[in-house]
C-alpha cells in the first residue's frame, strides 16, 4: 500500500487554531469586570443586611416596635397584629435572602458544598416567594410612600420575583443546570430591586448634589417613577447583554461589555458609599 499522505500537505488543511491573545484578554477582562461588580454588590448588600438587623431586629429585641417607624412609613401599627407580623416576616426574610442569594452565586461554594447549595437554595426560594407576597401586602394594604406609578413598578418587581423563582425551581428539577444558573442570576437581581433602588437614589443625589427630578417631601416625581422600574429592568438588561457577550460575543464586544461593567461598578461603589454613610451606618 502507498505511504500515508501527511495531513499537512493536503490543501486547505490547517492545525486547530488556538484562541488569539486578544480574545483571551477579552475573556479575562470580562470575567474580572463581572467579579468586581459582584464583590462590590456583595459588600453593599452585607452592609444593608447589617442595617436591617440592627435597626429593625434591634427594635424588636428591645420591645420598641415603634422604632420600625423611624424610617418605614406604617412599619408598626398598634393593634394590627397580622399586619405587624407580615412586616416582621418581610424584614427578616429580606436579611436572609439577600445573604443567601449571594452565597448561591459563588461557584466555589457550589463545588465544595453542594448539599449546602441545595438547602440554601430551597430556603432562598421560599424566602423570595414569601417576601414578595408580604411586600405586595405592605405596599397595597399598609400604605407606602410614592405614587401609583411607583407602586405599579414595585408590584411588577414582586411578580417578576415569583416568575423567576418558578423558573429556577423548574430548571433545577429538570436538571437543566445552564438554564438554572441563568434564571438564578435573574432572580438575584430581581430580589435585589429594593437595594438597587436605594443605591440608585443615593448615586443620583451624589451626582446632582441633592434632590433633582423629584420632590423629597412627597417622594414623587419623574426620576422616582423611572427608578421604580429601572431598579430591576436595568440590571436585567445588563445581565442579558453580559450573558450574550460571554457566550457569543467577539473580542470587541467582550471588551466593550467589560468597560460597561467597570462603569457600573464605579456607580455601584458611589451609591453604596453614600447610602452607607448617609442612611445605613448612622442607624446601626
Amino acid at each position: 500500500m502507498p505511504d500515508a499522505i501527511p495531513a499537512s500537505s493536503i490543501p486547505f488543511y490547517s492545525q486547530p487554531m488556538r484562541p488569539a491573545r486578544g480574545a483571551l484578554w477579552a475573556v479575562a477582562a470580562l470575567n474580572a469586570a463581572a467579579t468586581l461588580w459582584f464583590l462590590l454588590a456583595l459588600a453593599g448588600q452585607l452592609i444593608f443586611v447589617a442595617y436591617i438587623v440592627a435597626l429593625y431586629g434591634g427594635a424588636a429585641v428591645r420591645g420598641d416596635l415603634q422604632g420600625w417607624n423611624q424610617v418605614m412609613s406604617h412599619g408598626y401599627v398598634a393593634g394590627d397584629r397580622a399586619g405587624n407580623l407580615a412586616i416582621g416576616a418581610h424584614l427578616l426574610l429580606a436579611a436572609v435572602i439577600m445573604l443567601g442569594g449571594a452565597l448561591q452565586l459563588m461557584p466555589r461554594l457550589r463545588t465544595l458544598a453542594p448539599t449546602f447549595h441545595r438547602w440554601n437554595g430551597r430556603v432562598y426560594l421560599m424566602g423570595a416567594v414569601v417576601g414578595s407576597l408580604s411586600g405586595l401586602y405592605m405596599l397595597w394594604f399598609r400604605g407606602a410612600v410614592g405614587d401609583m406609578v411607583q407602586h405599579i413598578g414595585t408590584s411588577l418587581n414582586a411578580l417578576l420575583i415569583l416568575l423567576c423563582s418558578g423558573m429556577v425551581l423548574r430548571t433545577a428539577l429538570a436538571r437543566g443546570f445552564a438554564a438554572h444558573r441563568r434564571w438564578a442570576l435573574r432572580l438575584f437581581l430581581c430580589v435585589s430591586g429594593v437595594w438597587f433602588f436605594r443605591i440608585g437614589l443615593m448615586f443620583w443625589l451624589a451626582l446632582n448634589g441633592g434632590p433633582a427630578g423629584f420632590d423629597p417631601k412627597t417622594f414623587t416625581g419623574p426620576f422616582l417613577s423611572f427608578l421604580a422600574y429601572a431598579q430591576y429592568l436595568l440590571p436585567l438588561a445588563v445581565l442579558e447583554l453580559y450573558l450574550r457577550c460571554r457566550e457569543y460575543g467577539n473580542t470587541a464586544a467582550r471588551f466593550a461589555m467589560a468597560a460597561v461593567l467597570c462603569a457600573l461598578s464605579a456607580a455601584t461603589a458611589v451609591g453604596v458609599a453614600v447610602a452607607a454613610m448617609g442612611m445605613w451606618l448612622p442607624r446601626m
